[in-house]
C-alpha cells in the first residue's frame, strides 16, 4: 500500500468510527427506534398486495396520521434524525395510496 491509500483506509476508518460515535449512531435510540420503525414501512409494502377489502381503512388513517406527527419530530428533535423522517415518509407514502 502506498502512504497515501494507506492514510484513505485509516480515514475511512475513523469515518467509520466518527458515526459508531455519533449523537445518532448505532449506538444510540436515534438508531435503533428507526430501525424498528422500519417494520411499518415493509408491512405496508407487503399490504400493498392484498385486496382492498383485507386492509382497514381506520388503521390505514391512523398510520397515516402517526407518520406525520414522526416526519415532524424527526426534523425537529435535535441531532435532526434523518432516519427516522425516511422511514416515515416511506410509511406515510405507502398508507396515502393504499388510501
Amino acid at each position: 500500500m502506498s502512504g497515501g491509500s494507506k492514510q484513505a483506509a485509516a480515514q475511512s476508518g475513523n469515518a467509520l468510527l466518527r458515526w459508531i460515535n455519533s449523537p445518532t449512531g448505532p449506538k444510540t435510540t436515534h438508531f435503533w427506534g428507526p430501525a424498528a420503525n422500519w417494520g411499518l414501512s415493509i408491512s405496508g409494502f407487503i399490504d400493498m398486495r392484498k385486496p382492498v377489502d383485507m386492509v382497514s381503512e381506520k388503521m390505514t388513517f391512523a398510520l397515516c396520521i402517526y407518520s406525520l406527527l414522526f416526519i415532524r419530530f424527526a426534523w425537529r428533535v435535535q441531532p435532526r434524525n434523518y432516519l427516522l423522517m425516511s422511514c416515515h415518509i416511506a410509511n406515510e407514502t405507502v398508507q396515502l395510496y393504499q388510501l
